[in-house]
């Protein structure tokens, strides 16, 4: 089945309330709460006291209800006695001020204090809880790094440098790979080295990027310390824990999600931005893809969120659109922030699935109408998305990317989705994976900038291309190694065998440059240029203006059995790739009228073709061949879909 529910915090509410939540969420179609998050002082108010007795009854009652519970470890929040006993514990940001509490998340990852509390904890709900009806899940934290994304206190400072003892071995390797050599940074003593905090101009990059790493991976401790505890009390329950949308800079998911059962999101596109879903859709396809197989989609907003500087609600119909999209790029559950509307403290005007106004309210009545609707379909669940292009993406090549003293500023994320949505509209499935993984099962790779490139990684791109794969690299791609060290020998070093090319210079734009394509077309670049030398590869397009007038700007390359393209500025995108894909034999899920997204989940014996329309305007899709609409009347084979504005159609075939 697919799961469906809230973030459900009994803490809130007295018993009558409480009581009125079961009968609410039955009425909504509710089969999964996520329970606990901020528990902790609920259930320990006293260091090494604690006070089950409430929480026993909320978890009796979901079980009699036949709700299940992805329960929290209830360490995301500890409460103040803690910091009082042990203000140590507290973070400290890069210019030396220490946080205090009064919010949440307020906690050094690497204080030895505060995981020693969490564990205890822990020790404790596992004990009490295993086997317990209710329980399906474990939710460790939560929202790993949403606030505080690296600590550089004292301690933090001290388990940096542990962490690059292990990582290093020596002090001399260490200052090669810095290389300290610059601005008389040279170490002698591994007890010299600082975190990177506030100093007169520019840290060391390879400082800065290490520091990245160990924020992430003391962060996965804290994870890793619970997870320990879960295993050996409950060895057979899942454990997940929830990442936050494309925000989530912090940490490298690539090195989290190997530990968890389950992977989990957290996803809140601005009503008010009529993309949105396009980037919500890059985050589906990136948290599916960490471990190719259906997620939860843990946290999203039935109408309006707090934190915003105009929090807007979802228009009619955008909570359903919205939560069908993420089922249809491979979710399995579907629960909302939060159950019940609170009435104090900093989320008060955060949307619920029960509003203020209660049951009588245009929220409940959608979010129930969903939860009915999403029962119809439990044949959907464990079913798979499959893709024949991946994007590659890489957390440590996106911290070194967006590093201080480049010759231009440039981000990441923009440049992902600047390649992913021209795929994305003409609904061309795609995976979002690491340089690493296998290859071999798509047709076209993207390289949107992969500034930090390693060797196996290299090594694994070329492979690709010589046995027949189809890669498109766009500029500032292979240019540093894992310690931000520039290649040498002409970027991009590690690709100019399969690229044809070198590039000599960087030529950063202040505004569009014209392109003039082979073929006699015109378009024109924007935001980077490039001295491009020809080494093997045909240039597809050149600048037809300014200092690079007449150098190539757009190459291909034939190298082994495929084909690798390189794009020195970005042109217009669409034709492009359209060209590009048509040339590896990529293929559309569907032809359909603009803004309706089309995906399929596939399983063992039926695939399952989703239709959403994200416009606001009644569109008509042909279908290829009839077939039932399961939100329908699933006895009556169809040949074209009428949508509705934000309108869904599931189709079994």
């Amino acid at each position: 089945m697919l799961h469906y529910g809230a973030d459900y915090n009994p803490e809130h509410w007295p018993d009558e309330v409480r009581r009125e939540d079961l009968k609410l969420m039955a009425e909504a179609g509710v089969t999964m709460v996520t329970a606990g998050i901020y528990s902790w002082a609920g259930v320990e108010p006293r260091p090494g006291e604690y006070e089950f007795g409430w929480f026993d009854d909320v978890m009796a009652g979901l079980a009699g209800a036949g709700v299940k519970v992805c329960l929290a470890t209830m360490t995301a929040s500890p409460p103040p006695w803690l910091s009082h006993a042990h203000p140590e514990i507290l973070p400290v940001r890069a210019d030396g001020v220490r946080l205090s509490p009064g919010a949440r998340q307020q906690f050094c990852p690497s204080s030895p204090v505060y995981r020693a509390h969490a564990a205890r904890l822990v020790e404790q709900l596992a004990t009490r809880y295993a086997g317990h009806p209710a329980l399906a899940v474990w939710h460790v934290g939560n929202e790993f790094g949403c606030h505080v994304r690296a600590c550089y206190c004292d301690v933090s400072a001290a388990d940096f440098r542990g962490w690059l003892r292990e990582r290093y071995g020596t002090i001399e390797a260490l200052n090669t790979a810095w290389t300290t050599t610059f601005w008389a940074q040279r170490y002698d003593d591994w007890a010299e080295i600082l975190p990177p905090r506030v100093a007169p101009t520019f840290p060391n990059p390879a400082q800065q990027l290490d520091f990245h790493r160990f924020s992430s991976d003391a962060a996965l401790g804290c994870f890793l310390t619970e997870q320990a505890v879960l295993r050996r009390i409950t060895p057979d329950t899942p454990i997940t824990t929830n990442f936050v949308g494309l925000v989530q800079k912090a940490l490298d998911w690539h090195t989290w999600t190997p530990h968890e059962d389950v992977v989990s999101l957290d996803s809140y596109p601005d009503p008010c931005d009529p993309r949105a879903h396009v980037e919500a859709a890059f985050a589906y396809d990136l948290v599916r893809s960490a471990k190719d197989r259906p997620w939860m989609l843990l946290e999203q907003a039935p109408s309006a969120v707090n934190w915003r500087p105009r929090n807007s609600p979802k228009p009619p119909g955008a909570l359903r659109l919205g939560s069908w999209q993420a089922v249809a790029q491979g979710a399995d559950a579907v629960l909302f922030f939060q159950w019940r509307q609170t009435s104090g403290g900093a989320e008060k005007f955060h949307s619920a699935m029960v509003p203020h106004g209660g049951r009588d309210t245009r929220t409940f009545r959608e979010t129930a109408a969903l939860g009915r609707e999403l029962a119809r379909v439990p044949e959907l669940a464990g079913t798979r998305v499959r893709a024949d292009v991946a994007l590659l993406h890489d957390w440590p090549s996106w911290w070194g990317l967006e590093l201080d003293s480049h010759p231009a500023a440039l981000e990441q994320l923009e440049t992902h989705l600047a390649h992913y949505a021209p795929l994305f509209d003409a609904n061309i499935t795609c995976d979002v994976v690491h340089p690493s993984r296998d290859l071999t099962r798509y047709k076209l790779v993207v390289v949107p900038n992969l500034y930090l490139l390693e060797p196996a990684s290299a090594d694994n791109l070329r492979v690709y291309v010589a046995s027949g794969g189809h890669l498109v690299v766009s500029y500032f791609s292979g240019i540093v190694d894992g310690c931000d060290r520039a290649h040498l020998g002409g970027h991009p070093a590690p690709l100019r065998d399969i690229l044809g090319l070198r590039v000599d210079e960087f030529w950063p734009l202040d505004g569009p440059i014209p392109l003039e394509f082979a073929d006699g077309t015109t378009d024109s670049g924007a935001i980077w240029s490039e001295w491009i030398e020809l080494e093997g590869a045909e240039a597809v397009a050149s600048f037809a203006g300014g200092d690079l007038a007449g150098r190539p700007a757009i190459t291909r390359h034939a190298f082994g059995d495929g084909v690798a393209w390189y794009v020195g500025t970005r042109p217009g995108l669409a034709p492009l790739l359209g060209r590009i894909t048509a040339e590896a034999g990529v293929t559309p899920v569907l032809a359909a009228p603009p803004g309706v997204q089309a995906v399929v989940r596939h399983g063992e014996e039926s695939a399952y073709l989703f239709l959403l329309n994200h416009g606001t305007e009644p569109v008509t899709v042909d279908l290829p061949q009839p077939a039932p609409d399961l939100l329908g009347d699933p006895s009556r084979p169809l040949r074209e879909v009428r949508l509705a504005p934000r309108g869904v159609a599931v189709l079994k075939g």
